[in-house]
């Protein structure tokens, strides 16, 4: 383990955490382990902090341009990280990675088009497609000896349709870890480019890969395949930085590129934020032994869990490639999704995400955030141990 101090519990209901908030916990959330939104309990790398001082004590916040340092450390790191060349003039800034998604859908389909996505997966893909009129077009992963994979025979169909204009990718994946291959995702992106498909990848998880595994950006895979993407990209969720609300869309083709510029300047999203330049440079400039450290404190939690759960009846891991987040199977304790729900919350006092939020293949499961102090899981894994050897009991 290194310098940096994980085991560290801090109270997050000192800030307008979402995580612990009556949104999303309820008026009797008390108590509960607060596993469900995305985000780590860990304090972030001291190089940010000490990015984000240094800028509040200059005293004036007016109008900012990009940062000269900042596209250079995104483009650095992508290099140093992951062998990733970048050219800095496709990047475009943006608040979020659900903001680019949403705007990828709305620029490069039309009302009714089809778009992919692969359930269970995170569940802000189905809504953006709803809520902007688009149609859902299911490619379901397959579960096969604990380790989900890409139904590809179901891609190639469901690519071929007449109005199925693009797909959203999740790389790594939400919820159920996969970090896919580059075999994977090169047989995906033909699969795409033969029928006029567009990927449409969120990669806000690419940092986050456990040892014995390498994240391959999509755009990575070829000048071709470049061609054919849009990538969303955040230092969010690698340096537990969300609420700078800072992000980028990575869009190699001049043409999209050009519409993304137009698109961004007509809803005003074109701005910079101060504190959210400095967090995102000083991270990729400096960040990599906290992230280093903390990946090696999520593999020991990873361990943990998998050790724990062998003395747990009636619930199984998907072993998780990469990610905070852990895909629970808890079919064989509790396979209907509304009876899961209520014991999770009222007999292990666990707040987690239901899976059948990503999907209806997610009914029996649950996403687990663990990217928490180890005491905490500790607590958490025994409520949830006595828990089940009493539900078992009770339903003999």
């Amino acid at each position: 383990m290194g310098e940096h101090d994980f085991d560290c519990v801090i109270d997050r209901t000192q800030t307008p955490a979402l995580k612990h908030h009556k949104i999303v916990l309820g008026e009797d959330g008390a108590g509960l382990f607060a596993a469900g939104v995305a985000d780590m309990d860990f304090r972030v790398a001291p190089c940010i902090i000490e990015a984000i001082e240094k800028r509040a004590a200059h005293g004036v916040f007016g109008y900012e341009t990009v940062p000269d340092g900042l596209l250079p450390a995104l483009t650095g790191w992508a290099q140093s990280r992951h062998g990733w060349t970048v050219d800095p003039a496709h990047i475009l800034r943006a608040p979020n990675v659900l903001n680019a998604l949403a705007m990828a859908a709305n620029l490069f389909t039309e009302k009714g088009d089809g778009i992919i996505i692969q359930p269970p997966v995170f569940f802000d893909f189905a809504d953006i497609i709803a809520e902007n009129g688009r149609t859902l077009i299911e490619n379901p992963l397959v579960l096969r000896k604990g380790r989900f994979e890409m139904d590809f025979d179901g891609l190639e169909a469901a690519a071929s349709a007449p109005r199925t204009r693009m797909l959203l990718l999740c790389n790594p994946h939400n919820p159920v870890g996969r970090v896919w291959t580059r075999a994977e995702l090169a047989r995906l992106a033909d699969i795409c480019r033969r029928n006029g498909v567009l990927v449409v990848a969120d990669e806000i998880h690419g940092d986050l890969v456990f040892r014995g595994h390498r994240y391959t950006p999509f755009a990575s895979l070829s000048a071709e395949d470049a061609l054919n993407s849009v990538t969303c990209l955040s230092p969010a969720k690698s340096f537990n930085i969300a609420a700078c609300a800072c992000a980028f869309t990575l869009v190699p083709d001049p043409v999209r590129r050009a519409a993304f510029k137009a698109e961004n300047s007509r809803l005003t999203v074109n701005k910079n934020n101060a504190f959210a330049s400095v967090a995102m440079e000083a991270a990729y400039e400096r960040g990599g032994p906290w992230l280093d450290d903390a990946i090696a404190y999520l593999e020991g939690n990873v361990a943990l869990l998998r050790e724990r759960l062998r003395q747990i009846p009636g619930v199984t891991m998907i072993e998780p490639e990469g990610t905070f987040l852990v895909w629970l199977d808890f079919r064989e304790l509790e396979p209907e999704s509304e009876a899961l729900t209520r014991f999770l919350r009222h007999k292990a006092r666990w707040a987690v995400t239901r899976g059948i939020a990503f999907g209806p293949q997610g009914a029996g499961f649950a996403r687990l955030n663990i990217a928490c102090p180890r005491a905490r899981l500790i607590e958490a894994l025994d409520r949830l141990e006595r828990a089940a050897q009493d539900h078992m009991e009770s339903t003999k």
